[in-house]
């Protein structure tokens, strides 16, 4: 495979692509205490909203990155567009003009991205300054419309950062630069988790510890395995293409299939 140079520099530029997404997710927000951010990071009692959050930024929120929003935003303003574009007739004429249209539909959903972004960064930081989602952690010290500002500002300019990245890699990397870079967020708290979970059973010294350690990887291998083949996997509906007589010969008859997934 890497004996192929074009593929080669584009696995090469995605592997690229992934260090500078998660070295954007270890530099902090300026004017976050972090000592706050180590203080939470230490707690590790993530739950509900904040720990979903978290998942999706590849934990850049519990250290209150640039890119602690994720690439949350744009999968709410493409699901928006979507939404819209069964109800609103233009945007599913643009649709339906191809290419053409994408971009245009692709533009809007930047916008919308951007919008959202200094939505959900405005109320992340209100609540990160009261402390409503770290238990009780305030993360802002001095709350003022100048610190307010700079903190949201950055963090949107990291959503739109990470936008571009993923479209960096649909261009001119390997698959789908949004779904790769998810992937990667999540990806990247595997390892956590699988602390975790060994501390828990294991590690705690309990009885049964070892047992359900077990269950839990054969389980979570038996997802992998179920996922893998529903998603690769097909039904190939058969398709007899009839004879044809032309002079002397005798053309068609030929078989072939439709896979459907």
């Amino acid at each position: 495979m890497f004996k192929i140079a074009d593929l080669r520099g584009k696995i090469l530029f995605t592997l690229f692509i992934f260090a500078v997404y998660r070295l954007g997710g270890a530099i902090p927000v300026p004017g976050v205490s972090l000592s706050a951010v180590q203080e939470l990071g230490q707690s590790q009692q993530q739950a509900g909203i904040l720990g979903l959050l978290n998942l999706f930024s590849g934990g850049a929120l519990e250290r209150f990155s640039v890119f602690s929003l994720g690439i949350m935003p744009y999968i709410t303003a493409a699901i928006i567009m979507q939404l819209l574009a069964v109800v609103i007739p233009k945007l599913q004429a643009l649709q339906d003009e191809g290419e053409t249209g994408q971009k245009v539909i692709t533009q809007w959903t930047r916008y919308i991205t951007v919008v959202l972004a200094l939505l959900q960064s405005t109320g992340l930081t209100f609540l990160f300054s009261r402390g409503t989602l770290t238990q009780g952690i305030s993360l802002i010290p001095v709350y003022t419309p100048a610190r307010v500002a700079l903190i949201v500002l950055t963090m949107t300019a990291g959503t739109a950062f990470i936008m571009w990245l993923g479209e960096l890699i649909t261009e001119r990397g390997v698959g789908n630069g949004m779904s790769l870079i998810i992937f990667i967020a999540i990806a990247s708290r595997l390892p956590a988790s699988f602390s975790q979970i060994w501390a828990g059973t294991l590690g705690s010294g309990r009885p049964g510890g070892a047992s359900i350690f077990a269950v839990f990887m054969l389980v979570f291998l038996v997802l992998i395995v179920g996922i893998i083949y529903v998603e690769q996997g097909q039904r190939r509906i058969p398709i007899q293409f009839a004879k044809r007589v032309r002079g002397r010969r005798v053309l068609g008859g030929q078989s072939t299939y439709i896979p459907l997934k």
